[in-house]
């Protein structure tokens, strides 16, 4: 413990019991628990806030069902586009207002990395 022995503890006792008194020496004794407890919990906590995995990345929340529509109707319905005051509705503009698909995050697996590893090490 910190390279203290024995005979430097009970010196160190007797000092704290000198100065603090015989009815203060238990408070100071929980006090100083009470301050390792807590800096044990915040230590394990933060060990354990670096040691998490990232989350991926937050996939899409589905679109609202329109009123009368189910699910398949929607999927295969494009979102109808709205003209401005009686004009046509071009494809161009249709196009332009489709959402496209982001890609499902996969996280690199220990194989995956060997075979990038593996094809640096012959194009080197």
């Amino acid at each position: 413990m910190f390279g203290i022995g024995i005979p430097e503890f009970i010196l160190i006792l007797i000092v704290g019991l000198i100065v603090f008194g015989p009815s203060k020496l238990p408070e100071i004794g929980r006090a100083v628990g009470k301050g390792l407890r807590e800096f044990r919990k915040a230590s394990s906590a933060l060990q354990a806030a670096i040691n998490a995995p990232d989350d991926p990345v937050p996939s899409r929340s589905p679109a609202p069902l329109h009123a009368g529509t189910s699910e398949a109707q929607q999927a295969k319905e494009p979102a109808p586009v709205e003209a401005a005051a009686g004009e046509p509705v071009s494809a161009e503009k249709e196009a332009a207002q489709e959402v496209p698909a982001v890609p499902k995050y996969d996280p690199p697996t220990q194989e995956s990395v060997r075979a990038q590893l593996e094809e640096q090490k012959k194009h080197a």
